[in-house]
């Protein structure tokens, strides 16, 4: 029985704002749960917010291997690279059109130029992964002749998968399992990697279209949610769960989840706002717009804590409801007031980590330096390092104690008195395994402050873990 490989395009072909931070993070899970077998992700187009979603994802994903396009050039594909490198199993995705109209317009080039680009990029990817899929966009309106001799340059540079896709959405089932067999006719050597199809479902026959393909011997099929760019995953799982065993195909999907994970993604799109009313700004990152007040019940607050992406126990989420409700009683409070209270009041553990000293070296003319000593289990432990100003010092210098790298979500000062004497509150978010862990530090020394505020956070995550 062949196995039919499953990759998920949803993320891919979700438009930038389509999906929070928050929520591009749930889709992955839950797609990681119900089997799919690869999970595609969109183009890193903002360096910044992008690149930290794929290092948040890299951990989480446990079965899914997680494939990222590389774009147009050595510089976008290398940014690619170093985003996933640390996932279980990545994947570099070559997308190229091979239409004369499509490569004109997306790539700006003519077909002996794209011709040589696809051998560059693929082969520069093959050198950093061992899994490179290409992508022959546009693939049913090409040329024979220039789809065969382009798919056959990617394959000699080291592509394990090749992928035609019927992106116009044009062609019937029969047509398209034609097609699929012409091209195993033209290029022998597909029959030594895995041809995947994507096909679209504008006209309502992307099952069938993959399924014919299926017949004429492709081994992996392209679905989505909430979108026409590929066949549905539902419609995809069902199909398989009723005649899988006459298509002579097994896969990997767990069917027995599938309509709940379903149902799960589907409401991101559905809706933007929140049954209780809160709004979630439509944005690439993490910030959100949250607002409560004191006439919001428990249910509003936690689900506005949950927005900022935390989890908390009922016992922690009455402490929150508790302090919302006497500080809301002056002013509403929005996401960052809200990441405070969650902060002082919230997850409190017993400490792993105590601080005894800190010793900052700073100046405009000298590189700030950090001497950090904690306790753990009685003994001292101490940490050493340079940074960027005294503050990024310090954290370096704990990280190097505890000999991990946590992403740094987000970092706030504030004062909390006024005068000259005035108390400094700093809060500290930081991101492990796509859960966020905030801490609070108060003194009168804005680095002591974030000092402690990191240590507070960091008991949280060792307390979990």
């Amino acid at each position: 029985m062949q196995r039919l490989i499953i990759s998920d395009i949803t993320l891919r072909s979700s438009k930038d704002s389509a999906y929070s931070f928050k929520e591009k993070i749930e889709i992955v899970r839950q797609l990681d749960n119900v089997g799919v077998d690869i999970i595609e992700t969109a183009p890193i187009s903002n360096t910044k917010t992008d690149v930290l979603f794929l290092h948040t994802i890299a951990p989480i994903v446990k079965n899914s291997v997680i494939s990222c396009p590389v774009g147009l050039t050595k510089d976008s594909l290398a940014i690619a690279w170093n985003a996933i490198k640390n996932a279980r199993r990545p994947r570099l995705h070559v997308m190229i059109p091979t239409s004369t109209v499509q490569l004109e317009y997306i790539c700006h080039k003519k077909p002996n130029a794209a011709f040589d680009l696809v051998k560059q990029l693929v082969s520069e990817a093959r050198s950093l992964c061992s899994d490179v899929e290409f992508s022959a966009l546009d693939a049913t309106r090409s040329e024979s002749e220039f789809l065969c001799s382009m798919v056959n340059a990617a394959i000699a540079a080291g592509a394990t998968t090749v992928t035609l896709c019927d992106t116009a959405g044009t062609m019937l089932p029969d047509e398209f399992a034609g097609f699929v067999k012409e091209a195993y006719e033209n290029v022998p050597a597909l029959k030594n990697i895995n041809l995947a199809v994507e096909c679209s479902d504008s006209m309502s026959m992307g099952v069938a279209c993959s399924i014919a393909s299926v017949n004429a011997g492709a081994c992996q099929i392209k679905t989505c949610v909430g979108s026409e760019d590929a066949p549905s995953l539902e419609a995809i799982a069902y199909m398989l769960k009723m005649r899988g065993d006459s298509l002579g195909v097994s896969n990997s999907l767990n069917q027995t989840v599938i309509s709940r994970t379903i149902s799960g993604i589907s409401s991101f799109t559905d809706s933007r706002k929140s049954k209780s009313g809160i709004d979630v700004a439509s944005s690439g990152d993490a910030g959100q717009e949250i607002s409560v007040s004191s006439k919001d019940d428990i249910k509003t607050v936690a689900e506005a804590v949950r927005m900022l992406g935390y989890e908390l126990n009922e016992e922690d989420t009455a402490k929150v409801y508790e302090n919302v409700q006497r500080v809301a009683t002056k002013k509403p409070i929005g996401a960052k007031e809200l990441d405070a209270i969650v902060a002082s009041s919230a997850m409190q553990v017993a400490p792993t980590y105590t601080l005894k000293s800190y010793v900052i070296n700073s100046g405009n003319i000298i590189t700030a330096t950090a001497n950090i000593d904690l306790e753990k289990n009685g003994a001292i432990v101490s940490g050493i390092s340079t940074g960027d100003g005294p503050i990024d010092a310090a954290f370096r210098a704990i990280e190097q104690i505890v000999g991990h790298h946590y992403e740094l979500d987000d970092f706030q000062i504030q004062s909390v008195t006024e005068g000259r004497e005035a108390m400094g509150e700093a809060l500290v978010r930081l991101r492990a395994n796509g859960k966020l862990y905030s801490g609070k530090g108060v003194s009168t020394d804005i680095i002591g402050a974030s000092v402690r505020a990191y240590i507070n956070a960091l008991n949280k995550i060792c307390f979990e873990q």
